[in-house]
């Protein structure tokens, strides 16, 4: 059943708010969790972006149909969202940055830009030959939309991918290997990628047994989150020169300035900027405003993660 009045929404910052005035139907209100809440029923919040999962818990008590959040990934939240509210994230709006840095790390880590840019500083000419993106063997670890858009891009700088998500099953595109073959394919790709969300099972996924396992001189990239990756493992591998990193993530995270990571030979190091481009905005308010419209046709919205499944309309 439509509503018969207006929704009440409830976003953290004056940009969206913007972005989302003139839509028919709304009533807008700035809050981004701290101080007190806009009275009555909040029909739809978007908490902040790379907020910390425990300001949800100041939802306890508060009347919220729908929370909206601006990130992918929802690790720590069901430990804090109070009961009752339904979570939704941000499937969508991240995956063509995400996928977008990714490549760039891959191409950065084959053709030695980052050592480009420091002989740059120092003068160096080294026109040595690089090993290319083209022709390499890379295995996604984790396809879910992010993995989906690195294949996506990375097809057509002719590397031959191999897809791997939690079972094993095939689609239009051939054979998605499950989990339980990681151990065959990871000596068989020069270039791995890992997007998995993070979970019980996937902490520490990348430990001294997978990193074992890689072929000497391969390259690693972490575009999911820092806890998938045993860092003390990693430093050991990539200290002694024989793998490389990429890392959008780390653990911990912000990096320590002092933290051995940063100066290890090998390992570039972006700070949690996947999602962090133009492309995430314009991505965030369609999303937004595709979740207003079902909220207002009584309808279910998309991408819903935690919480119940069902009933999360406007109140009458």
């Amino acid at each position: 059943m439509t509503s018969s009045r207006q929704l009440r929404i409830a976003l953290p910052d004056a940009k969206l708010l913007d972005a989302l005035k003139a839509t028919a139907g709304v009533e807008l209100h700035l809050w981004d969790l701290s101080g007190p809440a806009p009275e009555g029923r909040i029909d739809l919040l978007v908490p902040p972006y790379m907020g910390k999962p425990g300001a949800l818990a100041g939802l306890e008590g508060v009347d919220v149909g729908l929370v909206q959040s601006q990130s992918i990934g929802y690790d720590g939240v069901a430990d804090v969202l109070p009961d009752g509210c339904v979570f939704a994230n941000a499937a969508g709006v991240h995956e063509t940055s995400t996928a977008e840095l990714a490549l760039g790390m891959m191409i950065s880590g084959q053709r030695g830009l980052a050592d480009f840019a420091r002989n740059q500083a120092a003068g160096t000419w080294d026109n040595s030959q690089r090993p290319s993106l083209a022709d390499r063997r890379v295995l996604l670890v984790g396809y879910g939309g992010v993995g989906k858009a690195i294949e996506a891009r990375l097809l057509p700088f002719e590397a031959e991918v191999t897809r791997m998500a939690s079972r094993e099953r095939e689609d239009a595109g051939g054979k998605i290997y499950g989990i339980d073959s990681l151990f065959e394919q990871l000596p068989l790709h020069e270039i791995v990628v890992v997007s998995v969300p993070l979970s019980e099972q996937t902490r520490h996924l990348v430990d001294a047994k997978f990193l074992a396992a890689m072929p000497d001189g391969a390259l690693l990239v972490n575009v999911a989150r820092g806890p998938v990756v045993d860092t003390d493992a990693l430093l050991a591998e990539a200290s002694s020169g024989r793998l490389r990193a990429a890392l959008d993530v780390t653990d911990p995270e912000p990096l320590p300035a002092d933290h051995p990571l940063w100066t290890t030979p090998g390992v570039l190091i972006t700070p949690h900027v996947g999602g962090a481009s133009s492309a995430m905005f314009p991505r965030m308010v369609r999303l937004i405003k595709q979740q207003i419209g079902l909220l207002q046709a009584g309808g279910e919205p998309v991408n819903v993660v935690l919480g119940p499944q069902r009933g999360v309309t406007s109140a009458p």
